[in-house]
């Protein structure tokens, strides 16, 4: 079954989704998602958008923190390009329906858009300039977005569907099996519809990647289940250019509970005075940074990992009991509630936390338009790598980033599809199954997935060596062997597609974190303590023949 589009959008969550929205007066559009269409990260996003709107900041004073925060590796340009741009795609959000929380002082007079925000503070930033909603700030914007593209007869949502690989115009017929060079462009995608169980053709004038990170590679993610890197696995297959997998940005304070799943205790309850304390109620932040809990997040996150490794505690603990406990239940009711259901006051108790596998800041490369180095496919949000983060995401830039590319990216693919004619897409093959069968040996899948994700925990974790990241890249030469047999033995299935890219991403990885023979942002090699700007103050680049 083929499907013929002008745009094909593969990822809903604020990337993908604005995108959209943005295209639609220009062609047809075809969104399609792993789940329904809420699934997304941003759906989890809790903190906010970081923007400057407060009376005392600036812009050079932002483009400044995410520069710091990125240890060197940030692209100036595009830094100064995503600040800038901040506050007309916040105002834009605020046409689109999106209620963000307002100072109390304006709560009651003037227009949604005139009025003061109250505006939070996180990690690594130097003013208040974190926009939000309560915190709930990624559910609210996915509500106004979905709420807007379901409203448009041009765009056609297809809910579970997973994509398996793109198609490039030099790709053989043949399942799955992708032979590119950079002279080529990108036509479509095949995909999987879970419900039917049937792979699709997808044509297209252009295709954008919005697919989320990959938090799943590891054992311990804040992300959805659906963060398997399908978007940066795609595009490598494909032969695009990716950079600075080496730099996983833990988050440093997810919810530590038996029966809780990725839940993140949001940086802002930091933001608001919350100290970190060890398992006897002692303080420790002050021993690693004078930023204290105000740390970026990789000094944050190494200093716990270095606490639980020194007292062999399982946890430590977030302490905001000194704040009034109606402040408290107003700013972060969403958290206040879901720790409640778990026995956990934060009124009255600390709450138990660890760090967490949470953001990609490398993937695929892109320039300041989002698009790849294969024509006619484009990268934006936690897939791509803009420059914007460096070897270090400064905390609430995430949802900013992905609203200015989605900008960027839509005016240039508009003027691309509007010169493209129907005969220069060519028609697509179906996809090929033959000689393969059903797979009656889907432990070999579950083992596996388990296997990649806790050796990526123990071995490519916060704190790495050379040894681990050696055992690691033997543990995944095996492991993709097996997986490869696998797949052209058998029919694909939803599970199958996402061990295979999550392994793809996993030795992505380990490539990359192996290369670099220093300590950088969120790469941290015992062997190599120290930043080396002589001879690492340079991206990790790498593609199918080359690292780089």
């Amino acid at each position: 079954m083929e499907i013929r589009t002008d745009f094909l959008i593969i990822g809903s969550g604020i990337a993908g989704l604005s995108f959209a929205l943005k295209v639609v007066p220009f062609g047809t559009v075809a969104l399609v998602t792993k789940k329904e269409v809420m699934d997304s990260s941003t759906n989890l996003a809790q903190g906010g958008i970081a923007s400057v709107f407060g009376q005392n900041d600036s812009f050079d004073l932002h483009i400044k923190d995410t520069l710091v925060a990125g240890d060197g590796l940030c692209n100036k340009d595009v830094a100064a390009l995503v600040v800038k741009d901040g506050p007309t795609r916040i105002h834009e959000l605020i046409e689109w329906g999106v209620q963000f929380n307002l100072s109390p002082a304006d709560a009651t007079k003037g227009s949604n858009i005139t009025r003061a925000f109250d505006l939070g503070r996180e990690g690594g930033h130097s003013h208040n300039r974190i926009v939000h909603a309560h915190d709930m700030t990624g559910q609210e914007v996915e509500r106004a977005l979905i709420e807007r593209i379901r409203s448009h007869d041009q765009i056609t949502l297809f809910e579970d569907h997973i994509a398996i690989d793109l198609i490039t115009y030099s790709t053989r017929m043949k399942r799955g099996l992708i032979t590119t060079t950079h002279e080529d462009f990108c036509c479509g995608a095949y995909v999987l519809d879970r419900k039917n169980n049937q792979v699709k053709t997808f044509a297209a004038k252009a295709t954008l990647l919005a697919t989320g990170g990959a938090g799943k590679v590891y054992l311990y993610t804040s992300n959805p289940d659906i963060a398997t890197g399908d978007g940066i696995a795609m595009a490598y297959r494909a032969g695009a250019t990716i950079a600075n997998l080496e730099f996983v940005q833990f988050h440093p304070t997810c919810l530590y509970h038996p029966e809780a799943k990725n839940f993140l205790i949001s940086e802002a309850v930091r933001g608001e005075g919350a100290n970190l304390i060890d398992a006897r109620g002692n303080p420790f932040m002050q021993n690693y940074d004078s930023q204290k809990e105000l740390a970026c997040r990789d000094i944050v996150a190494r200093a716990i990992d270095t606490e639980l490794k020194k007292s062999g505690d399982d946890c430590v603990y977030l302490d905001i009991r000194h704040r009034d406990s109606e402040f408290i239940k107003q700013r972060f009711p969403n958290l206040y509630a879901k720790c409640l259901s778990y026995g956990i006051d934060m009124t009255t108790d600390p709450v138990p936390i660890v760090p967490a596998a949470h953001y990609m800041c490398g993937g695929v490369v892109t320039d300041m338009s989002g698009r790849t180095d294969i024509h006619r496919l484009y990268a934006i949000g936690e897939t791509a790598c803009s420059g914007l983060h460096g070897a270090n995401r400064l905390a609430s830039n995430s949802l900013l980033e992905a609203l200015v590319y989605a900008d960027r990216a839509a005016r240039q693919t508009i003027k691309e599809v509007q010169s493209i004619a129907e005969d220069e897409v060519p028609a697509l093959a179906a996809w090929d199954e033959v000689g393969t069968s059903d797979s009656d040996e889907m432990i070999m899948v579950s083992h596996s997935w388990d296997e990649i994700r806790r050796f990526m925990w123990n071995y490519v974790g916060i704190v790495r060596s050379d040894k681990r990241l050696e055992r690691a890249a033997r543990r995944i030469e095996i492991i993709q062997r097996e997986i490869r047999d696998y797949y052209w033995n058998f029919k694909v299935v939803p599970d199958l597609i996402e061990l295979r890219n999550i392994a793809m991403v996993a030795e992505l990885i380990i490539k990359c974190a192996l290369h670099r023979k220093e300590s950088r942002g969120l790469h941290y090699n015992i062997l190599y303590p120290q930043r080396d700007d002589q001879r690492w103050l340079k991206d990790t680049v790498i593609r199918r023949s080359y690292l780089g």
